[in-house]
């Protein structure tokens, strides 16, 4: 299921490509935003990765490898191991996915990369391969920087792992994957710094949506919510008292 719902949202979200004339517009709206915020840091964020080659690699691969491909090894985990928190971050991600793409077809907006005269540096494209190939820019929308799933999705498989792993180090996994593609996002000039704040925040609100609707009935600020998984006693049957 879960599969050909990733294939669905990315055939629905290239049949949703705007004209670039909006798609531009609206990127020079965002940039304009975060200017009247005092936070279109972009072009000083990315400049340490750019001096060394190294960082720009590493950046590179957390981009490409650290969505898709990590994303599907936790998945089969989960399936295999921990079935009822897969369902529930499943649907996280269908909820924020389908809201996602609301705001792909009404506010289409140009990824940074592609924006001329701001300084910034299609790593991506001019050090790597792979990610375009994966990914052909003929076959998906290239205007759909806001928001960024490739911090949301990650911040929801992360929390996944958090929950459910039984070793510190294995949840320092769950902590850091996310922070490093926050990081990606701004310095191979996929994103704006607000996309993947805006990524964040919907699939948060996707994931509290899915476990009220699996019975756990808790402020999105609880801890238990976020970090540690809730046994929901089956309809009609009492929690163990004992």
């Amino acid at each position: 299921m879960m599969l050909a719902a990733v294939i669905a949202y990315f055939a629905i979200r290239g049949l949703v490509e705007s004209g670039s004339r909006d798609a531009f517009a609206n990127a020079w709206h965002v940039i304009d935003f975060e200017r009247s915020l005092g936070i279109f840091w972009e072009e000083q964020l990315q400049r340490p990765f750019l001096e060394y080659s190294i960082l720009t690699t590493l950046m590179n691969w957390v981009y490409i490898y650290g969505h898709w491909p990590f994303i599907t090894v936790v998945a089969v985990w989960l399936v295999l191991s921990h079935a009822a928190e897969y369902r529930v971050i499943r649907n996280a991600f269908l909820i924020s996915g389908s809201a996602g793409l609301v705001i792909f077809l009404f506010f289409p907006v140009a990824p940074p990369r592609l924006i001329e005269g701001i300084g910034l540096v299609d790593t991506v494209t001019e050090h790597s391969r792979a990610y375009r190939i994966l990914q052909p820019p003929a076959l998906v929308n290239q205007y759909a920087a806001i928001p960024s799933f490739h911090f949301g999705w990650n911040l929801l498989i992360g929390i996944g792992i958090v929950r459910c792993a039984r070793t510190a180090p294995v949840r320092a996994i769950g902590v850091l994957a996310p922070v490093a593609m926050f990081i990606s996002t701004i310095a191979t000039a996929n994103h704006y710094l607000i996309d993947p704040v805006i990524g964040g925040a919907m699939a948060l609100a996707a994931l509290y949506l899915a476990e009220w609707l699996r019975g756990r009935r808790l402020s999105p600020f609880s801890r238990e919510l976020w970090f540690k998984p809730m046994k929901v006693a089956p309809p009609g049957r009492p929690p163990h008292a004992g």
